[in-house]
């Protein structure tokens, strides 16, 4: 595959306010707009973004290096080499092709050590693979720890999600800002302000100079398919898909 620049978009925000649910939907966007070459990245441990997308885990990221620890740690500067070598297609290997996408996870988050060449060299190798893609969804995890371990260096997209809590709104808020430090380099960010409850809701919150992408409103077939643990992907067209839309094209994603 000819390599490209993709649009990289990560989804950021508080834990419990649907980053995987919209992370699910926006796949679901991209793969019925008819985008061939699209990349669904759960960077999240509790990969939930792969229940969303109905894909069974069995091997991820952090497998591979953990493998790597452990096979390199008594072995000779030669077979480091070559283990490092087979580092690509240990990551392509666990990739898995559905239907219209690519997904991936990241697993565990990374920790520094030893070992922090085999962390960034993994980094690198996600960063190569997403070349092969005109779209990568990143499920970010929960808070604004991640944006300093940054999963990919640099992004196109930074999509901020927040229900209309004082904490969630903060917590975006905060990621822009440690986002904006140096840490992640992007060309636009934005926001979706999720499980709105009342139309005039998005009056009474102050996102500062933060894009006001779209309100999702709150969706009770949305919280059923999470109750029930099923796929986005099957998710029928309506409001919800509706306004995402609308924001992703807004968003310049579309």
């Amino acid at each position: 595959m000819a390599e490209k620049e993709p649009k990289v978009i990560a989804v950021c925000g508080k834990g419990g306010v649907g980053k995987t649910s919209i992370s699910a939907l926006i796949t679901k966007v991209l793969v019925a707009e008819g985008k061939q070459r699209i990349l669904a990245i759960d960077a999240d441990p509790a990969v939930g973004f792969a229940i969303a997308l109905g894909v069974e885990v069995t091997r991820t990221v952090d497998d591979i290096r953990n493998d790597l620890i452990a096979r390199t740690r008594e072995g000779s500067r030669e077979d480091k080499i070559s283990i490092l070598s087979e580092l690509d297609y240990e990551v392509f290997k666990a990739m898995i092709e559905r239907n219209g996408f690519a997904f991936l996870a990241i697993g565990r988050p990374e920790t520094e050590g030893c070992y922090c060449r085999v962390n960034t060299f993994l980094k690198e190798i996600i960063e190569s693979l997403a070349k092969h893609f005109d779209y990568v969804v990143i499920d970010g995890e929960a808070g604004i720890e991640q944006v300093n371990r940054r999963v990919m260096e640099k992004i196109s997209h930074l999509l901020l999600i927040s229900d209309s809590s004082y904490k969630g709104i903060n917590v975006i808020k905060t990621i822009k800002e440690v986002a904006d430090s140096g840490v992640m380099n992007y060309e636009r960010a934005g926001v979706i302000l999720n499980r709105v409850k009342e139309v005039n809701e998005k009056a009474r919150i102050d996102l500062g100079d933060l894009e006001l992408l779209g309100c999702m409103m709150e969706d009770e077939m949305i919280r059923s398919y999470d109750i029930e643990g099923r796929s986005l992907l099957e998710f029928p067209e309506g409001r919800s898909t509706g306004v995402l839309r609308e924001a992703l094209q807004k968003f310049g994603v579309i």
